[in-house]
């Protein structure tokens, strides 16, 4: 492998050619599978992939509106698992990939507007999702994931409102149990229908969320903010400023043994101890432009650049950081990013319908990583929760140039054809400023190049049925948090670390039934060199490789609405991950079921939901065992919880008003409701909290 090292100083002028030539990510338009840099509507029906689209006002129905496990958990495939952990991030998987992790999101793609939520390594955080003011989220499984590049598992699109007369404010607010409340402001609207040159629309909202926690040392406070403001410039070109900010003070609960969780799963012994915490703040802008060049042709770049700044205290004892090559307990980490994407589509035939984009898309982000014992002395003795002497200095930078094409084909009233391959490259630069007689220069760089093809064959039944067919391959690096620490306690990245390659094949049926919509899918993913954990202690955790993998499943889907005012959901998910070589050493692991990953997951839901009056809806979520380390010693059990919700929503002239109350957990079950995976204390459980109440009121304004 050539190793390339990149100097800063060079990287402005690799984001020329990204100006000149077109890019990125896959959504589905009028049920044609694109790349798009810009947020379209997508068709369930017609897309020849595994997607599924859930609407924001259905997000924001009876519902707190803080985190996406709330609303997601109709999707199949998609494990959403809220870890009551609002310093780690809820924990996503999407067919298994990203449930190694234990904070945060890896394996998945995220993008908010066109601006990724992943950063270029494969790192990614749902913490700047604006939940009220969302028109929509799409998730995409399976082989065209492929197209979205690096850690691309699955993807996760989140579009945001576009304002639009007549101009409407809300305010609301939510109250819940163990202390938790949040009240949120937005505005929406628009000057002109948006189809005249100085049409201006904007979409403006606000929250801030505190919460005691169900846990001790669990409390938490986060303030968000979310704007998007659109510009007709002329008759065929627009203009969209997108700001982002979200800042947020946690206690970090940590997790606990099955014997510590038995006997009191609230208890937060080691969160107590070394006052385990984390801060994050983080700023963002994105400017996007699109034009059509002609009837056939259209143009998109998009810009954006943002900074994120992190400090968390782990609960990590002395005695280790006493070693010359440990990086202390504290992490301070700041980092810059930015990137432009650009996409030119043409629409023509050769023939046949033919649609072909082509583009480019370029990232970087640039990382100041700093770590400093977590513990003063006093009296002879550590005193915890506490920055200390520095003990690690790093700059890294990341970035990745990926050129991309993919054409559709309509060759027949009922066949198409959608093939694409985009060519991922991603760099690693690590610059050591901490060396000392006993801890050397670990300075590094590390190259990852693989093309990424996809392909899928669609054939309609009749207008209300399609059957597809579609293969493709994906690959995924690991993070710089899954490089930044060794098994063997040395200093250093681990860059014996090697990224996975996986090979997906799936088979689907979609069936319009009604005013309802029935999918199915069966897929089987193999993956080389799959990236697992191999130690996690005190906040702290490694990552090795794993050899091959194997995932294989189905998904099931309806989503009906009957008798006007009836809405039926209904999901289940089969997968069987396992792992097909051995990465226990002596206990040989072959055969063993991959941690994180449920084999069972199920979904059911029935509201009555008229435009207004009284309204009310329960849904059931089951999930089965998960096991906790690669050696399947120990599992969290399956459990089954209920929900129901009520509430009455009236129009009086301007006014609009929503008043709800909901219960969760109805019968008080116990279960974890995350896994910290191969946690090497086997403190494995992060607890979910019993029944719990809460009620909200939404109150708006239509001018």
């Amino acid at each position: 492998m050539k190793i390339l090292r990149v100097r800063q100083a060079a990287l402005p002028a690799l984001l020329l050619p990204a100006i000149l030539l077109p890019a990125f990510a896959v959504a589905a338009q009028d049920g044609t599978l694109i790349v798009t840099a810009t947020p379209h509507a997508v068709s369930e029906l017609d897309t020849p992939a595994a997607v599924s689209v859930v609407n924001g006002d259905e997000m924001r129905h009876a519902a707190p509106r803080v985190n996406l496990s709330e609303s997601l958990g109709a999707v199949p495939g998609l494990q959403v698992q809220n870890r009551q952990n609002y310093a780690q991030d809820l924990q996503l998987s999407i067919r298994g990939f990203g449930a190694r992790s234990t904070f945060g999101v890896r394996g998945l793609r995220l993008y908010v507007d066109g601006i990724p939520a992943t950063m270029p390594d494969g790192q990614g955080q749902t913490s700047n999702i604006d939940i009220n003011s969302v028109e929509s989220v799409d998730v995409l499984r399976g082989p065209f994931s492929a197209l979205y590049g690096n850690s691309s598992g699955g993807v996760m699109n989140i579009t945001t409102q576009t304002g639009e007369q007549p101009a409407t404010i809300e305010a609301s607010s939510y109250y819940g149990s163990y202390g938790s409340w949040r009240y949120g402001l937005k505005a929406t609207g628009a000057v002109g229908d948006g189809t005249q040159p100085g049409d201006v629309d904007y979409t403006v909202s606000g929250s801030r969320f505190a919460t005691h926690g169900y846990r001790d040392h669990s409390g938490a406070r986060k303030n968000l903010g979310n704007a998007k403001l659109g510009v007709r410039i002329d008759d065929v070109s627009k203009l969209t400023l997108l700001l982002n900010s979200v800042d947020i003070t946690a206690n970090d609960a940590g997790g606990l043994s099955q014997a510590e969780w038995r006997a009191d799963p609230r208890q937060s012994p080691r969160g107590d101890q070394y006052n385990t915490r984390k801060d994050t703040r983080q700023t963002q802008a994105g400017l996007r432009y699109e034009r059509q060049l002609s009837q056939n042709d259209d143009l998109s770049v998009m810009m954006y650049a943002g900074e994120r700044e992190t400090t968390q205290y782990q609960s990590i004892p002395r005695a280790p950081q006493l070693n010359p090559g440990h990086a202390g307990g504290v992490i301070n980490l700041s980092r810059n990013y930015q990137g432009i994407d650009t996409r030119w589509t043409h629409r023509g035939e050769l023939g046949v319908p033919v649609t072909l984009t082509t583009g480019l898309d370029y990232e970087n982000m640039s990382e100041n990583r700093k770590g400093y014992e977590n513990f003063v002395m006093v009296n002879g003795a550590p005193d915890y929760g506490e920055k200390g002497a520095l003990r690690r200095d790093e700059r890294n930078l990341m970035w990745n140039l990926d050129p991309y094409l993919q054409t559709s084909w309509q060759l027949s009233e009922q066949w198409s054809l959608d093939a694409g391959v985009r060519y991922s490259s991603v760099w690693f630069d690590s610059n050591d400023h901490y060396v000392t007689p006993a801890n050397g220069d670990d300075s590094g760089d590390a190259s990852y190049h693989k093309w990424l093809p996809a392909g899928s064959l669609k054939y309609a039944v009749t207008d209300a049925w399609n059957l597809y067919l579609s293969a493709g391959r994906g690959f995924e690096t690991p993070t710089i948090n899954e490089l930044s620490y060794r098994s063997d306690n040395q200093s250093g990245l681990n860059f014996n670390l090697k990224p996975s390659t996986n090979d997906t094949v799936e088979i689907g049926s979609k069936t319009r039934i009604g005013n309802g919509l029935l999918t199915a899918a069966l897929f089987q993913t193999d993956t080389d060199d799959e990236i697992v954990v191999d130690a996690s202690s005190g906040g702290r955790t490694s990552y090795k490789n794993a050899g091959k993998t194997r995932r294989q499943g189905a998904e099931l889907a309806l989503d009906q609405q009957f008798a006007e005012n009836w809405r039926a959901k209904a999901s289940w998910t089969w997968l069987d991950a396992t792992y097909r070589s051995n990465v226990c050493g002596a206990n040989d692991c072959n055969g063993n079921r991959m941690p994180g990953i449920a084999r069972n997951m199920g979904f059911a839901s029935l509201g009555y939901e008229p435009e207004s009056g009284w309204y009310a809806g329960s849904d059931i979520r089951y999930l089965s065992d998960i096991m906790a380390d690669d050696e399947n010693s120990d599992k969290a059990p399956s459990w089954t919880v209920v929900g129901l919700n009520t509430g009455y929503k009236f129009n009086y002239g301007h006014w609009m008003m929503d008043i709800f109350g909901r219960v969760d957990n109805l019968f008080d079950r116990e279960y974890a409701g995350s896994v910290i995976v191969n946690e090497s204390n086997g403190r494995y459980y992060e607890p979910a909290p019993g029944r719990n109440y809460g009620v909200g009121l939404s109150v708006g304004w239509q001018f």
